[in-house]
């Protein structure tokens, strides 16, 4: 590693604009990030201990849950050090811990929402056959496949990021390690690096979300063949709110990565990200709590149990 850069650590820049707001943005991304890991953390725990929502739907929810939760301590918790230093710093290879671990996140939640997508169009669209296409092997299968692309995917980027010579300067332009901005400081040859990110942009990115916007087009499709108001309610309903997630994650997403460079503007760039990556893992389990009636019901129930312990055993029914 020593014969291939002179670089041993990166300085972030992110906030920088904004000396005598660290204190405050420390406060807010602390507030964030509990309330991340608080909102997940019961929604693992709603569809752990309630059999009513043992089935396919929040089997990948508390999937999803557990994803953001990883997802925001990838980022959060250095972050939050950071604000208190003077000089906002990571070591080599934490930065690339940080590209490995951040791309695992995205990449897996991107798949796992598509995956999401398909368990609604199947629910919708083939009821009937529900219970065969959607089995305990087939849930099972999808949210593993979820995880291997987001997994092989940050894998291959992160060793083609060992592979850079980067001899300064070593600033990032931002909060957080990420590849292209690894790619902006090195002064070796990049078109391979390059080129692998455009092709998993496509797989990886593009692929999920087109897949997710057509199971959406039959879904809504199916939908409004149903002839009676009431039935087309309760059938959007089972799909709004991760069609919400949907439409919030896919479009920070593509307008992280993919938004022009003209107009350049730090504060803002800053903003664009933090809605990404610390605003979706937040919002995610806020969306399932208020607008799914069943997450609700057990959520109230958790309450009372914390309040009144003895009534256990109504939990399970």
């Amino acid at each position: 590693m020593n014969n291939q850069t002179d670089v041993t650590e990166f300085i972030f820049l992110g906030f920088s604009n904004h000396p005598n707001l660290q204190s405050l943005f420390f406060l807010v991304f602390l507030v964030i990030y509990l309330t991340t890991l608080f909102g997940n953390t019961l929604i693992i725990m709603a569809t752990r201990v309630s059999p009513a929502l043992h089935i396919p739907m929040y089997y990948f929810l508390s999937n999803l849950s557990f994803l953001d939760i990883c997802y925001s301590s990838t980022t959060i918790p250095g972050m939050l050090v950071n604000l208190f230093q003077e000089k906002k710093t990571i070591s080599y290879e934490g930065c690339l811990s940080q590209i490995f671990f951040l791309v695992t996140c995205a990449g897996t939640e991107g798949v796992l929402l598509a995956a999401m997508a398909y368990d609604r169009y199947v629910a919708i669209c083939h009821p009937l056959q529900y219970p065969v296409l959607m089995s305990v092997k087939v849930c099972v299968c999808l949210v593993s496949g979820s995880w291997l692309c987001g997994l092989v995917n940050s894998m291959t980027h992160t060793v083609l990021a060992t592979t850079l010579t980067l001899c300064g300067p070593n600033q990032i332009s931002h909060f957080l390690c990420d590849i292209p901005f690894v790619l902006k400081l090195s002064c070796s040859d990049t078109s391979l690096n390059e080129f692998v990110l455009h092709v998993a942009s496509a797989t990886i990115g593009l692929s999920p979300c087109l897949f997710t916007a057509v199971s959406y087009i039959l879904i809504i499709s199916a939908i409004l063949r149903i002839p009676s108001a009431q039935g087309r309610s309760k059938a959007f309903s089972t799909c709004a709110s991760h069609l919400t997630v949907v439409i919030i994650f896919f479009g920070t997403a593509n307008f992280n990565y993919d938004r022009p460079n003209v107009g350049y503007n730090l504060d803002m760039d800053i903003l664009v990200s933090v809605l990404f990556c610390v605003g979706t893992p937040m919002s995610n389990p806020i969306i399932y709590s208020l607008r799914n009636k069943e997450i609700k019901s057990v959520l109230r129930k958790l309450y009372t149990l914390a309040v009144t312990p003895h009534i256990l055993p109504n939990l399970k029914h």
